[in-house]
């Protein structure tokens, strides 16, 4: 992806569509989900394929049905809600995205997306409008991969980027696997081919602070950035940290406290979309008087494209070779996770930006950092996201918040955007 920095486009008077979607029904579904699984700070707890995941799935599938959708399931428990078009034999213009959460969770974090989705379809159905194209909402399986790895699997099934039999075979930590968990909450649906959409979108918080920063309503986003994990392991000596010169240690934890800055220096030094993180350390013996022997540490970049994640990398690879030398320690570097920059189409991308202006929105271009179930649809279909600024830019956070106006708005710009690729029927 070649991504230029955030720029932010003016308000724009322009006639407008008249159909709009109803906020406040949208805002009131929303809470009547967040009800599901609710926690004390106004969060929600709701992990994949639990009973409470059971529940939300079938309040969705209900609001569904009552809004004349038929529904069916897949073998990965994916739930696909589909409106019915002039032209049923076309592919059909998608959104969707997740209804399971991390354990402290927010009411918005992919609940929102499917539930504008839903409302959607409501809309066209109050509207009494024809769609040329189908209308499709999807709610993707264990998309946090809180309970279950891989993240965003049932996406990633769906798209062919790892195999069905693999996916249900994972098992949690108490041993149970998804194949079990799917037929426990009784959504253990049938094998069929997938069928690519003709285009999918989907709406989600930004999970960041860039659009409240910039006072944008809409983040038309150009690509989520590529992420390269690793596990390291820095290995010195444990010593008594009393009678041990300090010109004379092999400490371990100094060595990985220095690795913590050069990967955060890494991400500085390749502005303006990298993104480089140390989120774990376990230190051992973890004595107060003894210099640690052995650390473990996670290393997390990101980036735009592939030539300034692999420099990243490079830079990596010598911080942690300087340091062992410097240190008298062995510092062991092990990838674990890679997933390519995704750039999304650019057609879609433009269709999102004009509606938003169309409508009267501030909008900007904007890059995801995290990995959402359109990564994987962007293998197949072409792909977009509508992003909308969350309180303070927090996320995976039982007080995570969004303005009903700002969840209004995205939905609108949702609607305009499938709208323009389902056709209208005269």
């Amino acid at each position: 992806m070649n991504l230029p920095a955030v720029a932010c486009a003016a308000d724009h008077a322009i006639q407008a569509q008249p159909l709009r979607v109803d906020g406040a029904r949208l805002w009131q579904s929303l809470m009547e989900l967040a009800q599901i699984g609710a926690t004390p700070k106004g969060g929600v707890c709701r992990l994949a394929l639990t009973d409470l995941d059971r529940q939300a799935r079938d309040r969705f599938v209900q609001w569904a049905g009552a809004a004349g959708c038929s529904v069916r399931i897949d073998a990965i428990g994916n739930v696909f809600a589909r409106r019915a078009g002039r032209r049923n034999d076309l592919p059909p213009v998608m959104t969707g995205s997740h209804l399971d959460t991390q354990p402290t969770g927010g009411k918005f974090d992919g609940n929102y997306g499917v539930l504008a989705g839903l409302e959607v379809v409501r809309c066209l159905n109050d509207a009494r409008l024809t769609t040329d194209a189908p209308i499709e909402v999807a709610v993707w399986t264990n998309e946090e991969g809180s309970r279950f790895v891989p993240v965003m699997m049932g996406s990633g099934v769906f798209a062919g980027a790892f195999s069905l039999d693999h996916a249900l075979a994972q098992r949690d930590t108490q041993g149970c696997s998804v194949a079990q968990a799917l037929r426990d909450i009784g959504y253990a649906g049938e094998t069929v081919p997938a069928v690519p959409p003709r285009a999918y979108f989907e709406a989600h918080i930004e999970q960041g602070p860039v659009l409240e920063t910039h006072r944008c309503t809409i983040g038309a986003v150009q690509g989520a950035l590529g992420q390269r994990w690793y596990d390291l392991v820095v290995s010195g000596s444990e010593a008594h940290a009393g009678p041990t010169p300090m010109d004379q240690r092999h400490d371990a934890l100094l060595a990985a406290s220095e690795l913590t800055l050069a990967v955060n220096r890494i991400a500085i030094e390749h502005a303006p979309h990298a993104r480089g993180t140390v989120g774990y350390l376990d230190v051992f013996p973890n004595s107060r008087n003894v210099i640690p022997g052995r650390v473990r540490l996670s290393a997390d970049l990101r980036a735009a494209d592939d030539a300034t994640l692999l420099a990243m990398d490079a830079a990596l690879r010598r911080a942690c070779a300087e340091v062992a030398t410097a240190h008298a320690v062995s510092v062991d570097i092990q990838p674990v996770v890679y997933f390519a920059p995704q750039p999304f189409a650019p057609e879609l991308v433009a269709t999102v930006r004009a509606a938003a202006l169309a409508l009267g929105h501030t909008a900007m271009d904007v890059v995801s950092g995290a990995g959402h179930d359109a990564v994987y649809l962007a293998r197949v279909a072409p792909t977009a996201m509508i992003f909308v600024p969350c309180a303070g830019g927090i996320s995976h956070n039982e007080i995570e918040a969004a303005e009903p106006a700002h969840l209004e708005a995205g939905c609108n710009v949702l609607l305009r955007a499938m709208l323009d690729c389902a056709g209208v029927v005269d």
